[in-house]
């Protein structure tokens, strides 16, 4: 071929790629192939992103520096408060979903007082009321020290292995405890594995929700406590209607079908929105310089100490002085666990206007009147309305401290599950040891007044201090939201 018609072939090829890049027809297809390659290409790493994220995986491990780089920039931020739904379906189905976590954590804790009138009375009749009360306070100890040890876990997205593991522990313990006959069995099927399950299920229940909401966190985390308050009326109840029936062994199975039962609900709803940056330490032990962190742990510990005598020695009471019949007797859990269920929600709502540590304190030193109260009670009618009112102004001590703990660490989101751990892990201590205190006393010349004077000494205390702290967070102005 001459050099005339290389020349020719040449000018005719480039006319050609001129004429394509002119063409705007085709210059729009090629555009949208190539868009339509990038937009499957990233699809498809968002999918393996959220799947990963989802599943508790470490994405680094299996993404290049770019990639996580890109992972960092759509995941949201734990931090970044404008991102919070603070509401939709999503949202609420998280409230459903913890409010039955309660009801078969706190709420199991909170029927231990009829349990506690079964073993004096029936099961144990050898063992004393401190000995039987330790049944109880070690499986609240465990709620909150299992809980806390387990933060770490929900960090790394384990939490749908917590719940299923809980689930598990409960289902085994409550089926176990009703083939018990000695105290040594009682103690490992209630306390110990009852109490680890109901632990695991802790975090995820209070941790959860401050990841869907802000600005209604109080009204959300009232909803979901009031959980505890119907597992503590409704468990009563039944254990009581078909003791007599079919004995303890089958009364026990039942209330283990009906853990397994409600217990599919969170398994089946609840969804994490939001990881933490990083796994959480166990303690942020800078927190504890803040003057207000610091009064109300020591408030919730010594309150917590004194707070469950009428829950776990109010049908004793009732029984031993001849106050009511047995039958009445072993409704006033049911009636104070009933009333609680208000005393959860109403204050809550009023704290995402007044404050928490606003709602808290007033409520507290009622508790503490309403326990002295119990010293003078002599009639059926007296110790029902001691027992409701009782119910309403104590809620508010158990569902209110992850609201205070939020709002005083608004500024380190990131910290709020270490700083509710390590203070549930002090609350811990006191309900370890305060009701078998209170059932030491008992066996002691002033018996129940003893008893009612500890637990309200206690909550009298505690409501000093909680005020205390609020006055360090916000100063002595009534009308400051706090």
């Amino acid at each position: 071929m001459d050099q005339t018609q290389t020349s020719s072939v040449t000018r005719s090829s480039d006319e050609k790629s001129i004429s394509r890049q002119n063409d705007p027809i085709e210059n729009g297809l090629e555009s949208q192939e190539k868009k339509q390659v990038v937009t499957e290409n990233e699809a498809i790493d968002s999918i393996a992103v959220d799947e990963s994220i989802e599943l508790g995986e470490d994405v680094s491990q299996e993404q290049d520096p770019g990639s996580l780089e890109r992972v960092k920039s759509k995941q949201p931020s734990v931090n970044n408060a404008a991102a919070i739904p603070d509401g939709g379906v999503m949202a609420w189905l998280q409230v459903l979903g913890a409010f039955f976590l309660f009801f078969n954590s706190w709420g199991i804790v909170n029927t231990f007082g009829s349990y506690q009138a079964y073993y004096e009375s029936v099961l144990l009749p050898n063992s004393t009321p401190s000995a039987i009360a330790w049944i109880g306070s070690i499986q609240a100890f465990l709620l909150l020290v299992v809980g806390a040890l387990s933060g770490p876990v929900y960090d790394r997205g384990y939490f749908r292995y917590l719940i299923i593991s809980g689930t598990f522990m409960l289902v085994l313990g409550q089926m176990t405890l009703s083939a018990c006959t000695e105290y040594w069995q009682v103690l490992l099927a209630q306390a110990i594995c009852i109490g680890t399950g109901c632990g695991l299920l802790f975090i995820p229940s209070v941790g959860i929700l401050s990841t869907y909401f802000n600005k209604k966190v109080g009204v959300a985390m009232g909803l979901a406590a009031s959980g505890s308050s119907m597992g503590g009326v409704i468990y009563p109840i039944i254990f009581h209607k078909l003791l007599p029936l079919i004995g303890f062994g089958w009364t026990t199975r039942v209330l283990g079908f009906i853990i397994l039962g409600t217990m599919l609900i969170p398994n089946i709803l609840m969804r994490v929105r939001v990881l933490p940056p990083a796994t959480r330490s166990l303690l942020d032990l800078a927190a504890f310089r803040i003057p207000a962190y610091s009064l109300m742990c020591f408030a919730f510990f010594i309150g917590f100490m004194g707070l469950y005598m009428p829950f776990f020695y109010g049908q004793v009471y009732a029984l031993n002085k001849h106050i009511t019949n047995p039958d009445l007797a072993f409704y006033l859990l049911a009636i104070l666990n009933s009333t609680s269920t208000f005393g959860r929600i109403i204050p809550n709502m009023m704290s995402d206007r007044i404050g928490p540590m606003n709602a808290v304190v007033p409520c507290t030193f009622m508790s503490a009147i309403l326990c002295f109260c119990y010293i003078t009670v002599d009639s059926a009618a007296g110790i029902i309305v001691l027992q409701a009112f009782y119910g309403f102004f104590s809620g508010s001590f158990v569902s209110l401290p992850p609201t205070i703990i939020v709002s005083l660490s608004l500024d380190a989101r990131d910290k709020i599950g270490t700083r509710m751990g390590q203070s549930f892990a002090c609350v811990a201590v006191g309900l370890l040891v305060g009701t078998p205190i209170g059932g030491a006393i008992l066996d002691t010349k002033i018996g129940f007044t003893g008893a009612w004077v500890f637990g309200g000494a206690f909550l009298l205390a505690s409501g000093t201090l909680l005020w205390t702290a609020r006055v360090c967070h916000k100063g002595w102005g009534f009308m400051i939201k706090a």
